[in-house]
């Protein structure tokens, strides 16, 4: 635990070979970070630009670019998972995330089929099955968790995403008759970058929407009170110079929740960042931001249903490109 007062995780949002065996440790050992997320992009970044995966890719012969993809992916989540058990051994995290096909993402069957199999092909309790919130996507994780798999929602943008994905939890739950560890992924920053330009153009205040957003989210998570479930707060490194490295993980420090970030993100935040709880936010100044864009003709809704289709294509996208690669 990051902070054990608030029961508060850092997670590193990156996975690489190399990395594993270096720096996830050192940060691991420094108590700095207790568990770990992958994505699609994250793992397209690593295997095509590290030498790291060459050796066993070169083995890997006779068999799909999807077979060779989990093959890299499995190796990696499972050394992960296995230097992050004594955390989870203790009952702190010790997580590490993969996501299914993001292909899938409208396909509850096929979502359910290879998150199962993933969990059984890795085979370690510490693993979390990462999947999209969409309609098929809660439908899988209602699944999931009814035989005892923990689940990772992502790419939530919007309450009512969580909400469902909560319901699902708590059903899913129930039918397993035991708590499973699951978090719901708000993703921060990706909003910001969206609305800052126009609201500028407008004299309302930039860098809020994400974490007024994230804030409202979060209250509702709490409220829902699903055993097991925590919110994490996702896409919360900074794209804009003028802000400090650290500024959504600050902004955001709650009660209960994690935080998965860049690693040059997390050191900001260990070295610099304010390590007081920010949440929850007054109801009034949330509402009085979201009326600004309201009388400025600006459509929320319509820019965090953007940005959900957004990030579904650029997960597709990466997983393409690695297929084609391999």
């Amino acid at each position: 635990m990051y902070i054990e007062d608030l029961k508060f995780s850092l997670w590193a949002d990156f996975i690489e070979r190399d990395y594993l065996d270096k720096e996830f440790k050192a940060l691991i050992n420094k108590n700095i970070i207790n568990g770990a997320t992958s994505n699609p992009a994250i793992f397209k970044n690593a295997i095509l630009n590290s030498p790291a995966y060459k050796e066993q890719l070169d083995s890997l012969t006779d068999i799909s670019a999807k077979e060779k993809y989990e093959a890299v992916a499995i190796f990696d989540i499972t050394k992960a998972a296995d230097i992050l058990r004594p955390l989870y051994d203790k009952g702190d995290s010790g997580y590490v995330s993969i996501e299914v096909d993001p292909f899938f993402c409208d396909d509850a069957k096929a979502t359910i089929a290879e998150g199962k199999r993933l969990f059984k092909s890795i085979n370690r309790p510490n693993v979390m099955i990462k999947v999209p919130a969409t309609e098929a996507g809660y439908e899988a994780m209602e699944e999931l968790t009814s035989v005892g798999i923990p689940v990772n929602a992502t790419l939530i943008f919007k309450k009512s995403q969580a909400i469902a994905c909560a319901n699902a939890f708590k059903r899913g739950t129930y039918k397993f008759a035991k708590e499973v560890d699951t978090v719901i992924s708000i993703f921060a920053s990706r909003v910001d970058r969206a609305l800052d330009g126009e609201l500028a153009e407008k004299n309302i205040p930039v860098a809020l929407s994400g974490i007024y957003n994230s804030a409202d989210i979060y209250a509702t998570i709490e409220q829902m009170q699903v055993k097991g479930c925590r919110t994490l707060f996702a896409s919360t490194g900074v794209k804009d110079d003028s802000l400090p490295a650290h500024y959504y993980i600050e902004k955001l420090l709650a009660y209960n929740s994690v935080n998965t970030a860049p690693i040059d993100t997390i050191e900001a935040f260990h070295n610099n960042g304010l390590k007081e709880k920010a949440l929850p936010i007054d109801r009034a100044i949330i509402d009085a931001h979201f009326k600004k864009i309201k009388e400025a003709n600006i459509d929320f809704e319509a820019v965090l249903d953007k940005q959900i289709e957004d990030g579904l294509v650029a997960f597709k996208d990466a997983f393409q490109e690695i297929l084609e690669t391999l």
